[in-house]
This record gives C-alpha cells, structure tokens and sequence, in this order.
C-alpha cells in the first residue's frame, strides 16, 4: 500500500535557501565524464515515483533541475538510453559508456530544455537539498521526511513552488528552444518539391 502523505503541500513558493553556487562540478564514476553547472538549478527535488525507484535502485532520486544550456560538458561524451516513462513520454538519460553512471535525464528529446542532474554525480552533493518532495504517495513507508518539507502527492505546481527567478529563467530557456529551427524541418525544407 502507498504510504499517504501526512501533511499537504502547504508552501507555495518555498523561502529561497542560499541557492548552490554556479560552476559547482559533477561527473561519473569512473571519472569518464565530467560536467558543470553554469549557473545556479532551477530548483532542487525528491522524486518518491515508483519509475525512480526504480531506474536508481534506491527510494527516490534526487534531481537538481537546470537548463541544458547551462550544463556544460566538460570531457567524455555520454551515452544516452531510452528509459521507459509511466506517462508514455520520452526520457532521455545520459549515462557513462564506460562504468553506467546516470549523471542526468531529459523529457522528450536528449536536449530537452532542462536537465535533471543526479545530485548523487555532483561533487559536492550536500551543497544541493531538496526543497520540495513529489510523489510521496508512492515514497518507502519507513522513509520519514523532515517535519518541515514541502510534500507534494504528485507532481507540483512549478508556477506554484519555484522561485520566481527560477520560473522567468525557464520560460527564457524555453522559448529559446522554441524558436530554433527543427533539424528535421530544416532538411525537409530544403528538399521541398516545386
């Protein structure tokens, strides 16, 4: 039985932590690739969903959300693999050719317009804490949470729950994406019959 949650998401809006500093580092483990952040994430999260239980053989993963574009490899190229979704939605995560690690995963394409970077591949994972807790009807019955956590049932409301940074930062990165020509429009354009 999925243990309910016992208090409701109460916060809109979280107070804003000491966001993690930008340029913090990350990488697999067999040190194959590396990665950084060029900026501060998005927001930080606890994903209780039985999909990442999982994909991470663990009770939850935990996520540091970030544009693509301030993801910045630093060496080796990752592999990306196909993971099923519960939704039916593509997800993309990018793992070691070399040792497996899951470094990050991305919805609907390997460039999705965010990243959602393991914290556990960061290398400094406590400068990363979760500020909201999802799925938590799903989340293991012995796992308790803080007294004091944002918990939501599901998935949250972003507009609700991230900092108002955090949610112009995204609509910038998704209208960035939005208006770049399509690889495959861009060849069937140029093939066109008259």
């Amino acid at each position: 039985m999925a243990a309910k949650p016992t208090r409701s998401a109460r916060k809109a809006h979280p107070p804003s932590p000491a966001q993690p500093p930008a340029a913090a580092e990350g990488g697999c483990a067999c040190g194959a690739v590396r990665f950084r952040f060029t900026d501060a994430p998005l927001f930080v999260h606890c994903c209780h969903c039985t999909r990442c239980q999982r994909e991470t053989g663990a009770p939850f993963a935990h996520h540091a959300v970030i544009e693509r574009t301030r993801l910045e490899l630093l060496q080796g190229d990752p592999v990306f693999t196909l993971a099923p979704a519960d939704s039916g939605r593509k997800h993309y995560v990018a793992r070691c050719a070399g040792c497996g690690t899951a470094m990050w995963n991305c919805w609907g394409s390997r460039e999705g317009v965010v990243a959602y970077v393991r914290v556990g591949a960061m290398d400094e994972p406590a400068r990363f804490p979760p500020l909201a807790h999802i799925y938590v009807r799903s989340k293991q019955p012995w796992l308790a949470l803080p007294d004091d956590a944002s918990l939501h049932a599901g998935y949250y409301d972003g507009a609700k729950t991230w900092p108002a940074e955090s949610l112009a930062r995204y609509e910038a990165a998704r209208a960035a994406q939005a208006a770049k020509p399509r690889a495959g429009a861009a060849r069937a354009k140029g093939h066109r019959k008259t």
